[in-house]
């Protein structure tokens, strides 16, 4: 009889390798905004970092997916992280001749956005064909548990090296983790193939039956809409978050990296918790009530506190059940969709519901710089918004986290009541 060990060979070591990868591109991204918020102390221009990811990556993805539907899955992951790392590699170049501007890394970060287009349904259908079915839980949570650990790790290490050596040796060991997890996977790992009913057809029609297929799986696709609804909350939060921690009289980078870290120990709790516990009857009710819960008391807590730990603890309340919640909507995806389908069923879902996040990223920066930081800064002595929130830069921040809590309470009560008739069908 075939030990698990030996059926979960391949997913352990492409599991491992990629999350290491991932380890080194999260280090540098931090620092990036470290670099960028030191030269500009802008909230807008730390966030275009992000959009520069994202744009391409909502833009493409349809069509991606159709794509790597047809093509061989570790071929075509390993072209996209070599690419990726070439521009990661120009990055290099530039800052040892200390001629890296901001637009530079804008470009670069586009780049990349590009490659995981094409590179991240190719990794999700590649995971299915390396993972026995009855294993598709204990492997979501193991994709969230390395998820956990470098959320916890990236933004201490980043400034342990940004500090000690400047981005130099941030990008120099994020080009060592792409080393390992590239020859790892090129060398050690056989992902099987697997017939695509598309080959041959045209490549429009692939990418209407990925959203025929979501449309046949309705339930499917209001979580992937109520999902988009929660990331444009979640990003807005995260492109605030810096511009209201770093100028805080007890805040500062350190602190930034701290609380971001706090995130990451909680997202490891619900990783471990969704290991162990059994399967829940109701996937979608599991789904709704942690989002309601996470983004109503890490916002809350965050933004009428100006305490480091009960910064740290709003994180805890918010990302325990981030990591509940992505495992069920994973394995419901998984159980749902066949598999010659899912390269264009998540094609079709990273741009449903990621395409808020640039524009929460976006929206969340000229936000704080061109509306809420402005008005703050122009109350007068003993206002009540000014009791809540603080004085001083970062108070007009932290009133756009609490207006944050109130919308995704509201996203949350919506859907809801919208997915209430698919639970009942399910339990029919």
């Amino acid at each position: 009889m075939e030990k698990k060990a030996d059926k979960l060979r391949d997913f352990y070591l492409l599991w491992s390798t990629q999350a290491l990868s991932q380890l080194g591109s999260a280090i540098t991204a931090f620092a990036l905004t470290l670099w960028i918020y030191e030269k500009s102390g802008s909230a807008l221009h730390t966030a275009l970092l992000t959009i520069c990811n994202y744009v391409p990556y909502v833009l493409m993805s349809i069509i991606a997916g159709a794509m790597t539907d047809r093509w061989d899955k570790k071929k075509t992951m390993l072209v996209c992280d070599l690419l990726a790392a070439l521009g990661t590699i120009v990055g290099f170049v530039l800052i040892r001749r200390d001629l890296l501007q901001e637009w530079h890394l804008y470009v670069i970060n586009a780049l990349n956005g590009l490659m995981n287009t094409v590179q991240q349904p190719a990794s999700e259908v590649a995971v299915t064909l390396v993972t026995p079915k009855e294993m598709y839980q204990k492997t979501s949570g193991l994709k969230s548990f390395s998820r956990s650990l470098i959320s916890i790790m990236h933004p201490v290490i980043a400034t342990a090296l940004f500090g000690f050596g400047g981005m130099n040796v941030v990008i120099a060991f994020d080009l060592l983790t792409f080393a390992v997890a590239f020859l790892v996977l090129l060398l050690f790992i056989e992902i099987p193939s697997h017939t695509d009913k598309s080959e041959g057809e045209p490549l429009i029609e692939t990418v209407r039956q990925g959203f025929r297929c979501l449309n046949e799986n309705r339930a499917v696709l209001w979580l992937i809409l109520f999902l988009a609804g929660v990331n444009l909350v979640a990003s807005m939060f995260d492109a605030v978050l810096p511009a209201f921690i770093i100028p805080q009289p007890n805040g500062g980078e350190k602190v930034l990296a701290y609380v971001t870290a706090t995130a990451g120990v909680a997202m490891l709790v619900g990783s471990l918790i969704v290991s162990v516990m059994p399967a829940p009857k109701d996937r979608i009710l599991v789904i709704l009530a942690t989002m309601l819960f996470s983004l109503t008391t890490d916002n809350f807590l965050m933004a009428l506190s100006d305490s480091p730990i009960l910064w740290c603890i709003a994180q805890v309340l918010g990302y325990v059940p981030v990591t509940i919640m992505s495992t069920n909507l994973d394995v419901t995806i998984r159980e749902t969709i066949p598999t010659d389908m899912q390269g264009r069923v998540y094609a079709c879902r990273n741009s449903l519901q990621f395409f808020t996040i640039p524009l929460g990223y976006y929206l969340g920066g000229w936000l704080t710089d061109m509306v809420f930081e402005p008005y703050m800064a122009g109350l007068g002595s003993g206002h009540v918004f000014l009791r809540l929130f603080g004085e001083g830069k970062g108070s007009g921040a932290g009133m756009l986290i609490f207006l944050l809590g109130v919308a995704g309470m509201v996203i949350c009560t919506v859907f809801w009541k919208i997915l209430d008739k698919y639970r009942n069908k399910a339990h029919a």
